[in-house]
């Protein structure tokens, strides 16, 4: 909202009323001082005008600092919000407005299924890695590891105990059999102590054992 005074009289302006912003982050300010700077009539004090106001425009938004050629970008926000009708000298070229209305590069997607929600998708490609390795000792070492990972996600999504074989025997399904699980490998026992909370689960508990600690604490100094 903005107060205009005029012959002792206020009238109120809505945003919703007024220009639409093509670079909010700046503020309807920059957009009157462009609006100025495009009716200066001189090129070079137009030019010099320009070169300030990209300097507010550095200061009103500091995160560009963390984008490469920031400098080029904030000149190419000035010609954006100018509408692209800006005849100055600039440092760089004049950006064009068919590659702002470009549709970005689709990124393709992994639309496969997950064949076992619990493990997730990365046991996958670990799983298919460890499938292309030759045979031998460093190859086992790896299905044990991988076998100890799986159990523990297992034990995360399903507080029962679940067998050695059970995991192994999902190994072999998700490798479609290309593994096989060598003969004599033991997991080793699960300890008492080990938490497989959820995520984010166990954190109301840590608050509670910390705010028991020190009430303990006190109890211990008194």
């Amino acid at each position: 909202m903005c107060m205009e005074a005029n012959n002792n009289s206020i009238k109120l302006y809505y945003n919703t009323e007024r220009e639409k912003l093509q670079m909010p982050e700046y503020g309807r300010n920059v957009l009157i001082m462009v609006e100025q700077l495009k009716a200066i009539p001189d090129r070079d004090k137009r030019s010099e005008q320009a070169r300030a106001v990209v300097k507010v425009m550095e200061t009103l938004n500091p995160q560009v600092h963390q984008q490469e050629n920031y400098e080029q970008k904030l000149w190419d926000h000035l010609y954006m919000i100018a509408g692209y009708d800006l005849d100055i000298d600039s440092p760089y070229p004049a950006p064009l407005p068919e590659a702002k209305a470009a549709r970005p590069m689709v990124i393709p997607l992994d639309k496969a299924p997950v064949k076992a929600n619990h493990y997730g998708r990365n046991i996958e490609s670990i799983i298919d890695l460890i499938a292309g390795e030759p045979e031998g000792e460093v190859k086992t070492s790896m299905i044990r590891s991988l076998a100890i990972y799986m159990r523990q996600q297992y034990l995360i999504w399903n507080k029962d105990s679940v067998a050695d074989e059970t995991i192994f025997s999902d190994i072999e399904k998700l490798s479609d059999y290309r593994i096989k699980v060598p003969e004599g490998i033991e997991l080793g026992k699960v300890s008492g102590d080990s938490n497989f909370n959820r995520p984010g689960l166990n954190l109301g508990m840590n608050g509670q054992n910390r705010k028991g600690g020190k009430k303990n604490n006190r109890k211990n100094r008194k």
